[in-house]
């Protein structure tokens, strides 16, 4: 996909402290670069992209783009230190429901000195300003390993309300049969998520 395509089928998100940029194929060695703050590749509640799987995982998440049901980013830091600029994790909005008003937040990570840090705020509120505020959506949802304690005290803290375990929702590549967590914020919730996340960025 061409950076025309990219930039028509979804926008660049702009904040204080981050951007995201749509997800493009010349970003790979970036992204194995912020994976290898942790090396983050070796953990087994989540999938992140390392030397062996960028291609597949950048190839599979423009082809979701193509298709209507992906919007695939990049995270860039954009404050004043010596990270300034630098491409720091990815995140994406997926399961793209446009009928129904609906989409998930997922396939988030972070570089390890960037977790548990206001880029990841910023980012979710981006994200989440976009989906309820120019998309229009309804329902915004998350999902994560029943395992992953930080992931779910991570979209507790944005605000979003636990659902459920959904069993067996998904199988790991150890082959490890996942249960996991759903939660979601609807457009009724919105307004006091946002008001809440301005507070957070504020401070």
């Amino acid at each position: 996909m061409n950076d025309i395509s990219a930039e028509s089928m979804q926008p660049t998100l702009s904040g204080s402290f981050v951007e995201l940029r749509p997800l493009r194929e010349e970003h790979a060695q970036a992204l194995v670069d912020a994976a290898a703050d942790g090396q983050l590749w070796d953990m087994k509640l989540t999938v992140v992209p390392g030397p062996a799987t960028i291609d597949a995982y950048i190839a599979t998440a423009l082809a979701g783009r193509a298709a209507g049901k992906v919007m695939p980013f990049v995270i860039v830091r954009r404050d004043e230190d010596d990270r300034a600029g630098r491409i720091v994790g990815s995140t994406r909005f997926w399961k793209i429901d446009r009928a129904n008003r609906k989409l998930e937040i997922g396939h988030t990570w972070l570089a390890a000195s960037a977790q548990r840090s206001v880029v990841n705020t910023e980012a979710k509120y981006l994200l989440l300003c976009h989906a309820f505020d120019v998309m229009r959506c309804v329902r915004v949802q998350f999902t994560t390993d029943e395992l992953n304690d930080k992931s779910r005290a991570a979209i507790l803290r944005i605000g979003a309300q636990q659902e459920g375990i959904v069993r067996h929702e998904r199988i790991m590549p150890d082959g490890r049969k996942r249960n996991s967590v759903r939660f979601s914020i609807i457009d009724d919730e919105w307004p006091a998520v946002k008001a809440m996340l301005e507070a957070k960025l504020a401070r």
